[in-house]
C-alpha cells in the first residue's frame, strides 16, 4: 500500500516521501496517528504543490541539526556517579542521565531516546557515545563519568579573598570607634 508520509519516521523515510508499506501498518499504525495519508492522485497533486514549503522546512532542519552537532561535539559532558573499588561503578550511565547532563551543560533539549550508548559504560573515565539528530545527522559526544562523592579541590583566590575581607573589617572598626566616642 502506498502511502505518503507526512513526518519523519525513522528507518522509513522523511515528511513527503511517497513509500510502500504493509496495509496493515498503514491502516493500524501510519494513518491513525497521523504519521501517513493514502498516496491518492489528488494527494499526489498536493504534495507536487507543497514540495517547495517541505524543501525549506527540510533545510531549516538540517541547519539546526549542524548547529546542535557543532555544540555537542564542543566539549565533553560530565556525569556524576557513585563509584565503589577500582572505578567500578555501582550500576550504569544511563541515556536518560546523559541527557540530564547535556541540558546542564550546553543548555541542549536532547530526547532520550536519540541517544545511543552502545555498550553500557560501568567504568569511571571517558566514553564516547553518539547521538543522532536528524535523518544521517550523527553527533559524537566524550561523556566523562566521575566520582560524585570524590573531594573536589578548593579554587584558589587569594588576592580576592584578601580584597573581600579589607572593606568588611573597616566598617566594622569605624562603627567600633563611633561607639566608644559616645
Amino acid at each position: 500500500m502506498k502511502v505518503i508520509l507526512l513526518k519523519e519516521l525513522p528507518g522509513k523515510g522523511g515528511e513527503g516521501d511517497v513509500i510502500d508499506v504493509a496495509r496493515g501498518y498503514a491502516n493500524n499504525f501510519l494513518l491513525t496517528q497521523g504519521y501517513a495519508v493514502l498516496a491518492t492522485k489528488g494527494n499526489l497533486k498536493q504534495l507536487e504543490d507543497r514540495r517547495n514549503n517541505i524543501a525549506k522546512r527540510e533545510a531549516v532542519r538540517i541547519s539546526t541539526a549542524e548547529e546542535t552537532k557543532a555544540v555537542l561535539e564542543s566539549g565533553s559532558i560530565v556525569v556524576e556517579a557513585k563509584v565503589g573499588d577500582e572505578g567500578q561503578l555501582f550500576g550504569s550511565i544511563t541515556s536518560q542521565m546523559i541527557a540530564d547532563a547535556i541540558k546542564a551543560a550546553k543548555d541542549l533539549e536532547i530526547d532520550r531516546r536519540r541517544i545511543e550508548i552502545g555498550k553500557a559504560i560501568k567504568m569511571v573515565g571517558a566514553h564516547e557515545i553518539s547521538v543522532s539528530l536528524y535523518r544521517e545527522i550523527r553527533a559524537t559526544v566524550v561523556v566523562n563519568v566521575v566520582d560524585a562523592e570524590a573531594p573536589e579541590a578548593p579554587a584558589e583566590e587569594p588576592a580576592a579573598d584578601e580584597a573581600a575581607e579589607a572593606p568588611v573589617e573597616v566598617p566594622a572598626e569605624e562603627a567600633a570607634a563611633d561607639t566608644a566616642a559616645e
